[in-house]
């Protein structure tokens, strides 16, 4: 009689336990229910089931809060484009006022732009590079600190780890051929270290071409909304736009902190219009001006 009142006493254990984890398993669901209904979580679903890895046709427009203190730049919100390489666009990141103060501010100064020389470390002419530009200090004034603050805000990198504002001007005809920000001589990374992130910023429209291209991002390019705008050389691979005011930031390192191939980047030649870009390097360790 012992032998079987401990038999019965497991099976009440059992039981118990399984009582217990499907009670657990219920009020788990009931919890996943009511955020979907709130919209606090979503399942990542397509036409064709679960949502594919670098798959951009879920791209979505999360719009942020416009503010009282905005500055003109108006409703702003993020869009991550890509994860190979690290890549989100800032909509309306400058308003117009700065983008207008950025390009007048560089005018008077542009000169033909140049590329950086490997094997030396200095700069040189290229006809992969056909634009003009010319630098700022960094902080020069009072509407440079500001953005450059903001830079430092979004990225999470200090001011002092950026390189100074370079303004950059493209006419019909002027692109920049794919190439890396990051360096591959050992010159220029003794000041700062490695570039690890580039933002740059649109300070103007272009009606036709001018698209930043990643022809080595990984994903599905023409997945993206706005590809049947794109030129024939933005549709080599993943692009962006240029749009007044908005900020590309993508990362020249990976997280563990090796060099991102996949970073890969050039600008399409101006078809229509002018395209004008501000652009700040920022690296690993202070860098000193």
């Amino acid at each position: 009689m012992a032998v079987k009142g401990r038999h019965f006493r497991g099976l009440s254990r059992k039981s118990s336990n399984s009582t217990l984890l499907f009670a657990v398993f219920i009020g788990f669901s009931f919890f996943v229910l009511i955020l979907l209904a709130f919209g606090i979580f979503s399942i990542p679903f397509t036409s064709r089931g679960l949502r594919k890895v670098h798959d951009l046709s879920s791209i979505s427009h999360n719009a942020a809060r416009r503010r009282d203190d905005d500055g003109g730049r108006g409703d702003q919100w993020a869009e991550v484009i890509s994860w190979e390489p690290r890549a989100v666009v800032y909509h309306n990141f400058l308003s117009k006022e700065e983008c207008e103060y950025l390009i007048n501010l560089g005018k008077p100064h542009m000169k033909k732009s140049t590329v950086v020389d490997s094997a030396t470390g200095k700069s040189t002419d290229s006809r992969v590079r056909t634009s003009s530009g010319t630098f700022l200090s960094r902080g020069q004034d009072k509407v440079v600190r500001t953005i450059e603050k903001r830079i430092a805000d979004f990225t999470f990198i200090p001011v002092e780890h950026g390189e100074g504002l370079q303004i950059l001007h493209y006419e019909v005809g002027q692109k920049y051929e794919p190439h890396y920000d990051y360096f591959s001589d050992e010159f220029n990374t003794q000041n700062g270290g490695q570039r690890i992130a580039t933002i740059l910023m649109y300070l103007s429209d272009v009606e036709e071409g001018g698209e930043t291209v990643f022809p080595a991002a990984q994903g599905n390019f023409s997945a993206v909304p706005w590809w049947n705008e794109l030129s024939e050389c933005g549709k080599g691979g993943l692009s962006v736009k240029p749009n007044m005011g908005d900020a590309l930031l993508f990362w020249s390192m990976k997280p563990d902190a090796t060099l991102d191939p996949s970073s890969l980047h050039g600008g399409c030649a101006v078809i229509k219009g002018n395209k004008w870009s501000s652009t700040k390097w920022m690296r690993v360790h202070e860098y000193n001006i």
